[in-house]
């Protein structure tokens, strides 16, 4: 991960375990059909821990590494997730101390954040450690968010007003939903046809709650000023209720499967 995004993330670790989506226990259990054992997974950039959870309910071990020690003091423990604190990038021998040799691992992961990597370096990490045959390496994230007509045409402008603060990373994300994300990984036949696999998060949000989330952005956390009191009145109008009303948020999730 670049060392960049862990001081975006850090001063916002609190929010950023509240407010951000869950992702949908279909993914899980997608990917843990995928590969053949499930002894040992890699969750990279693990943030607070949110798809290691998951993922520990499938595997008899997790590690879960991320470099922002911020959010990883918003992790919640498993008896069989060890996180751990890296650098942005792992040396060969720190890789067999915290990760394990050559072709131990079954599944590796990285859930809204493969984006932020030195691709070519942590590409060829995970091809090292991927177990041969049968290891499986999958990275996803999710989009814009969808409440209502009217909420999204206040959205539209406002991400609109945002997209040019973004690293450019952040466009394989927004613009492009992973598709041109480079994954030199052989597609896995049993994940399907598409490049990217589509899935849907739906969660129950108060206006507080979304607008929260959108200052855990990268974008936002040292310009606020994007999401002014002007933006927040047109959100709260387009609601159409009081701020504590909670109301169905939907974001499109894309996941890409590759294996070695």
């Amino acid at each position: 991960m670049a060392g960049g995004a862990a001081y975006l993330y850090e001063s916002v670790a609190k929010d950023y375990v509240n407010v951000r989506p869950r992702y949908p226990p279909r993914l899980f259990s997608l990917l843990s059909s995928l590969t053949p054992r499930h002894q040992l997974a890699w969750d990279v950039g693990t943030g607070n821990g949110q798809a290691a959870l998951q993922i520990s309910k499938y595997y008899e071990r997790v590690i879960a590494t991320d470099i922002s020690e911020q959010q990883l003091q918003h992790a919640e423990t498993r008896p069989n997730i060890s996180y751990a604190l890296t650098p942005p990038v792992l040396t060969d021998d720190a890789l067999h101390s915290i990760v394990g040799p050559e072709g131990s691992v079954d599944l590796v992961t990285v859930a809204m954040a493969v984006h932020w990597f030195d691709l070519n370096t942590f590409y060829t990490q995970v091809k090292r450690v991927l177990r041969k045959p049968g290891g499986v390496f999958a990275v996803w994230a999710y989009t814009k968010p969808s409440v209502s007509p009217a909420v999204d045409e206040v959205f539209g402008r406002f991400f609109e007003r945002v997209l040019p603060f973004f690293e450019p990373c952040a466009r394989w994300v927004f613009v492009e939903e992973y598709r041109t994300l480079p994954f030199p990984f052989s597609p896995h036949p049993a994940a399907g046809e598409k490049p990217v696999v589509e899935l849907e998060i739906e969660e129950t949000r108060t206006l507080e709650e979304y607008l929260t989330c959108f200052r855990t952005w990268s974008a936002l956390v040292d310009s606020e000023y994007l999401l002014s009191d002007n933006f927040v009145r047109q959100f709260e109008e387009a609601w159409g209720g009081p701020s504590y009303l909670a109301r169905t948020v939907k974001l499109p999730l894309f996941l890409k499967v590759g294996m070695v």
